[in-house]
């Protein structure tokens, strides 16, 4: 099955362009859309991936079809559905393995699956294509489909791939391995880092970074009322007064001691509003290495132990200071399977610490019933923290370190490919060189959070790293440029 999305909210071209800080960047994609947008009358463009929430793709869609329907361009977006149970665990298993990570034994019951699966996507999407349109493919998940399509009806395919490896090993041979068929009559490839291109599409690749949307709900600015309210409404924070707004209906959940649920509130103020606070944001993955984040957070409170000498206001920060890991509720993520097992063992690891650690710490569950509220909820968490980590093993690019440096708050990341995409050491961010590595962690943690003018300095650089490079005005130019290529090869 293939499921047309309708675009909930649409933020118009006009709307981008009344903001002083974005006028140029709009004014620029509207002078270069007007040489392309003509090549491209009579076709449409699709977008297919396999999930219509959670994760970077997902969240990036909706501003750059918007955007491409404002400048003339008939966009539309496919979400891909399966009955087979087996899928996207297997697909899950690709996407690690991409990442270098995981079992490489790929045979012959794992292909029939993903074929079976890709004949079934195809068949559903071709009732929506027609002749000289151009789909655009997003992941592994329905490569097959689009490889069908490609051979099958009489239109251009793009196959955009978001995750990747600067390494090469058994894991991602096995992977690229098992995919470069389907890989074989696509008309372009898209990648977001030139490191991630595989052998099999050389010569077939364009570099597109992913991108924000300064104006939607989770990266928009936020008034102080605001900002307060959404954090009451989540009851993120307890009700110092009445607010203007009602509450969420579905509150901001926050593991217990006990390892139950309870609005995230309870069974105390976690401190957004008055505590150093270091927040990672990211869906449940293992390679988002939340484990050995807080591990090292573990590691900076234990030692104010030691009797460190660093400075009273230094000591005071790290007293003060709670870890906040969020992510989205695992059931509401149809494509991610392992996302409950990841939880549930970053609860486990969080039982075993002393109640005072557990204090500081607070792993957050946030519904996704409503998408404007989970993204409101995540802007506030991003705009309350003193330092946003990444602190992923592997990370195809990013998103969530993109949103902080908007945001003017200090990034620590990791080494990942994705990140040194974004991230300057020293310049606009942190980068740790092994994100396992506890003792680097805490030591990076403890110089961020005891030098608030550094910060500021990190963070007023990051904002400007990505209103140059990572905002979607700029994607959506770089798409227009592929797509009008492919759809041209395509005609010839």
């Amino acid at each position: 099955m293939a499921q047309l999305v309708e675009l909930q909210r649409h933020i118009a071209l006009d709307d981008y362009e009344g903001v002083a800080q974005l006028s140029d960047a709009v004014r620029n994609l509207r002078q270069e859309a007007g040489r392309l947008v003509p090549i491209l009358k009579d076709r449409r463009v699709w977008m297919v991936n396999s999930a219509r929430q959670g994760g970077g793709v997902a969240e990036m869609l909706p501003s750059l079809i918007g955007l491409m329907r404002d400048l003339g361009v008939e966009a539309n977006w496919l979400v891909m559905e399966t009955a087979e149970p087996a899928f996207f665990p297997l697909t899950k298993r690709l996407h690690n393995l991409i990442h270098g990570q995981g079992d490489p034994n790929l045979g012959p019951a794992e292909r029939e699956l993903y074929d079976r699966v890709s004949r079934e996507t195809a068949d559903a999407v071709r009732g929506h294509v027609s002749p000289g349109d151009v789909v655009i493919i997003h992941d592994p998940q329905p490569m097959g489909a689009g490889a069908i399509l490609r051979q099958t009806a009489e239109v251009a395919a793009i196959w955009q791939c978001h995750i990747g490896f600067d390494r090469d090993t058994p894991e991602t041979q096995a992977a690229w391995a098992f995919l470069a068929a389907y890989a074989a009559p696509y008309d372009r490839a898209v990648f977001t880092a030139a490191e991630y291109i595989p052998a099999c599409l050389a010569g077939r690749a364009t570099i597109i970074p992913p991108a924000i949307d300064p104006l939607s709900h989770k990266n928009r600015d936020l008034p102080i009322h605001k900002l307060v309210g959404i954090l009451v409404d989540a009851a993120l924070v307890p009700p110092f007064g009445p607010v203007l707004t009602s509450p969420f209906p579905e509150p901001a959940q926050r593991l217990q001691r006990d390892g139950s649920w309870a609005p995230a509130s309870q069974p105390d103020d976690i401190g957004l509003l008055f505590r150093p606070i270091v927040a990672q944001v990211s869906r449940w993955d293992r390679l988002k290495g939340f484990l050995p984040l807080m591990e090292g957070f573990v590691a900076l409170k234990r030692s104010l132990e030691d009797g460190d000498g660093q400075p009273t206001r230094h000591r005071r920060a790290v007293e003060l200071c709670r870890l906040v890991l969020a992510g989205p509720d695992p059931a509401s993520i149809a494509d991610d399977p392992e996302a409950r097992e990841v939880l549930a063992e970053i609860g486990n690891a969080y039982g075993r610490l002393d109640p005072p650690l557990q204090e500081a710490i607070a792993i957050l569950s946030l519904p996704m019933r409503s998408q404007k509220h989970n993204a409101l909820m995540v802007n506030a968490l991003q705009r309350c923290s003193d330092v946003v980590a990444q602190n992923s093993l592997r990370e195809g690019f990013g998103l969530t370190a993109t949103e902080a440096m908007w945001k003017r708050v200090a990034v620590m990341g990791s080494s990942a490919a994705g990140l040194r995409q974004q991230i300057r050491p020293g310049l606009d961010g942190w980068l740790i060189e092994d994100p396992e590595d506890t003792a680097e962690i805490a030591r990076a943690l403890g110089e961020l959070l005891g030098d608030p003018h550094r910060r500021e300095a990190l963070a007023r650089r990051a904002q400007q790293r990505v209103h140059d490079d990572f905002l979607v005005f700029t994607q959506v130019r770089r798409w227009l440029e592929v797509i009008t290529e492919a759809a041209g090869a395509r005609s010839r």
